[in-house]
């Protein structure tokens, strides 16, 4: 029903960074409906996302190609921040579609889940960076800064509930990481390890505590840190097992994460 207009299997990340700013630039968006599918859905509830342009169709695009329906659907937009925005948000899906109890179950585990892995105190946190994207850099933001808090490490670069940014590959070699997590938005653990080769040639990188010790990781972003929704609570117990191997129970699959050295 909702076209992208870039083709993410095909292209580099590179090429999708050049390709989305040759668009936006532009004034044109990278999304489209199929009005035909979209109309014959007749939907009662569309759910949006008004947090990032790049991620989801614009929130405006959606309000027009309702606003063409006979029946006008319930718009529920979704803009997650933080962990807890995630969890009312999953308060509001519940009630827009008539499933509030088990919505609130649904947070009830969630919450518990979190609150066992933060209730954890570490002896130690170490040094962490999460890299969103590689070619050009930037470093995870939103939840993600807080997801390593309360895994155990301290996220040096992210800052938690503010969004993503673009970085110079010095600050990293300047926050000398213990700890690096290469999550790209959208990427499997295959293709995160395609996409990251570039950074072995990068000055200094040889040289970064988290490379000598072998404790680079590449995670599954498009499953596990990406999407503001259930399965962030299995990233967040998939970074305590990468922090603190040593004392966490939870097992990491290779679809989940690989160590990238």
């Amino acid at each position: 029903m909702v076209k992208s207009v870039i083709d993410s299997q095909r292209m580099s990340g590179a090429e999708i960074d050049r390709k989305v700013a040759e668009l936006l630039q532009a004034g044109k968006g990278l999304y489209s409906i199929d009005a035909a599918a979209f109309a014959e859905a007749a939907p009662d509830v569309i759910i949006t996302q008004g947090l990032c342009e790049v991620c989801a169709l614009d929130y405006s695009e959606v309000v027009k190609a309702a606003a063409t329906m006979t029946r006008q659907p319930e718009i529920v937009s979704l803009n997650p921040h933080r962990l807890q925005d995630i969890l009312d948000d999953i308060r509001r899906v519940g009630a827009a579609t008539g499933e509030s109890p088990a919505a609130n179950v649904l947070v009830d585990d969630l919450r518990r889940r979190i609150e066992q892995i933060g209730s954890r105190e570490p002896d130690r946190r170490p040094r962490v960076v999460c890299l969103e994207w590689f070619e050009p850099l930037y470093s995870a933001g939103h939840w993600v800064p807080e997801m390593v808090a309360l895994a155990g490490g301290h996220d040096v670069i992210g800052r938690a509930g503010e969004p993503s940014a673009k970085i110079p590959w010095q600050q990293v070699v300047d926050a000398q990481p213990e700890v690096i997590l290469l999550m790209p938005c959208g990427f499997d653990v295959r293709r995160t390890v395609k996409e990251s080769t570039p950074l072995r040639a990068l000055p200094g990188w040889n040289d970064l505590p988290a490379v000598r010790a072998e404790r680079v990781f590449a995670l599954n972003g498009n499953a596990y840190f990406s999407r503001p929704g259930p399965r962030l609570v299995n990233g967040l117990e998939i970074l305590a097992r990468i922090i603190h191997s040593d004392s966490v129970e939870w097992s990491v699959t290779p679809s989940d994460a690989a160590r990238f050295n």
